[in-house]
């Protein structure tokens, strides 16, 4: 486009970048990431050290080498019994469904505690979702803390940048970069030019500040914060036609695994929400309970941990990238059933984030499809990883720098792979949801300022 129609439509990227305020906007941007930063620390250090106690060290307290077939069911039936008030009493209802996608408007502060409590209630003890969601929330909501309610009032544009910075910096380590989250709110924005651009750029360095906190923090406490990454993951080679062969029906199976369980979860959230708060309480407890029963049943079916398909699925996941012979295709098939049911429940009832599940879930299937002649499991992997989060975030550039973070130096060679896979599951996902009612939001995507 011609330089004089850029300037007639609006002020140019130059113009943007120098004004005065938004040199403060920057500043300011940079400034949240710290405390936001250390409130997601201290958040994602006592759901992990949470999530310890619960599923290894009071099993081996009352005499068992891990987690027997039955822990799940009083696990759920608490996280049920926890979350039930919280969602119907308190100010947010705890952050928003799951299956609404991980993002919506703006999280208020006042609205914080409750997704906080709500998170803690849900994820330490099983429930099969991410912390991605309540993270965004979090960060949102104390960003908006430097504003005061007068002026965001007044300033929707102002609320919406500072809450997507605040999202950023709470969630760019636990995805693994920075990059991560800023990749994620540019395609999430659909925005244009100098706004693209000014939006990204508060976002970008509130999560590079934050990282850098948030990781030389965790190096100074020792304590562990859980982000999802793969320490290990298979060798991989340049793809052959084989991979092909079978990558690309695998990513639009897998799409469609995907988009079932978010169907069901919309099902599951129309049971759950539209009803009285006594009955909506009883049913969010329910629910709970049927996610518990699908983690015992994995466990009774392979004589494995139930702690493998709890939670949201980032220590299994490494567990299977680094030692795929230790997984039989039986019990690969168990988890993404049992895995899969459960989260789709999760997804309409209870708190929580949809990504990290559905990775485990993609790779499971992928990994359980990696002998077939031609195939292999460093190929499966990767397939496996992109697809699963294109279809379940509908964000497909995202999708492909997130797996590709995951795989680390595998990641050059795979990288034909990833890419098809990508566009394989994303445009099968999309045709499967048909076009949203007017009005509606894409389920999956994601809104810039932040979880709500």
């Amino acid at each position: 486009m011609p330089a004089t129609s850029q300037q007639s439509s609006g002020p140019t990227l130059r113009e943007v970048l120098l004004h005065k305020g938004y040199l403060r906007l920057l500043l300011v941007s940079a400034l949240i990431g710290i405390p936001v930063s250390l409130a997601a620390f201290g958040f994602v250090s006592l759901e992990h050290e949470l999530q310890q106690w619960v599923w290894e060290s009071l099993p081996e307290t009352a005499g068992y080498h891990q987690a027997p077939w039955w822990w799940p069911l009083p696990a759920l039936l608490l996280a049920g019994l926890l979350l039930a008030p919280i969602v119907t009493r308190m100010p947010g209802h705890g952050g928003h469904v799951p299956v609404d996608g991980f993002g919506g408007p703006p999280t208020l502060p006042v609205d914080v505690p409750g997704v906080v409590l709500a998170a803690l209630a849900c994820l330490p003890l099983g429930v099969v979702l991410g912390p991605e969601s309540p993270l965004m929330a979090l960060g949102c909501g104390l960003a908006l803390l430097a504003v005061r309610s007068a002026k965001r009032a007044e300033q929707p544009q102002l609320v919406a940048v500072l809450g997507t910075a605040g999202s950023a910096a709470a969630i760019s380590t636990i995805f693994g970069s920075p990059l991560v989250a800023a990749v994620m709110l540019i395609e999430a924005a659909g925005l244009g030019g100098p706004r693209l651009i000014a939006l990204i750029l508060p976002s970008l360095l509130s999560g590079g500040v934050g990282a850098l906190v948030f990781t030389g923090f965790g190096h100074w406490t020792g304590l562990s914060i859980g982000a999802l990454s793969l320490p290990s993951v298979p060798r991989s080679g340049v793809p052959d036609p084989g991979d092909f062969l079978w990558g690309v029906p695998l990513a639009a199976a897998i799409a469609v695994v995907c988009v079932a369980g978010q169907t069901l979860g919309r099902g599951v959230k129309a049971f759950v929400t539209t009803a009285t708060a006594r009955q909506t309480a009883l049913r969010t407890v329910l629910c709970a309970v049927a996610v518990g029963c699908c983690l015992a049943a994995y466990a009774l079916i392979t004589g494995r941990s139930p702690e493998q398909v709890a939670l949201s699925g980032q220590a299994t996941l490494g567990a299977l990238a680094a030692d795929p012979a230790d997984w039989p295709v039986g019990a690969l098939l168990a988890l993404a059933l049992c895995k899969g049911l459960g989260w789709s429940i999760a997804l309409g009832s209870l708190r929580g984030g949809p990504i990290f599940p559905a990775l485990l879930l993609g790779a499971a299937l992928s990994m359980a499809c990696a002998p077939l002649p031609g195939f292999g499991t460093a190929p499966a992997l990767a397939v496996g990883l992109a697809a699963a989060g294109a279809a379940v975030t509908g964000l497909p550039v995202t999708s492909t720098v997130l797996a590709a973070a995951l795989l680390g130096g595998q990641a050059a060679d795979s990288m034909p792979l990833l890419i098809v896979s990508t566009v394989v599951a994303f445009v099968t996902a999309e045709s499967l949801r048909g076009r949203p009612k007017r009005g509606a939001a894409p389920v999956g995507r994601t809104e810039p300022a932040g979880a709500g």
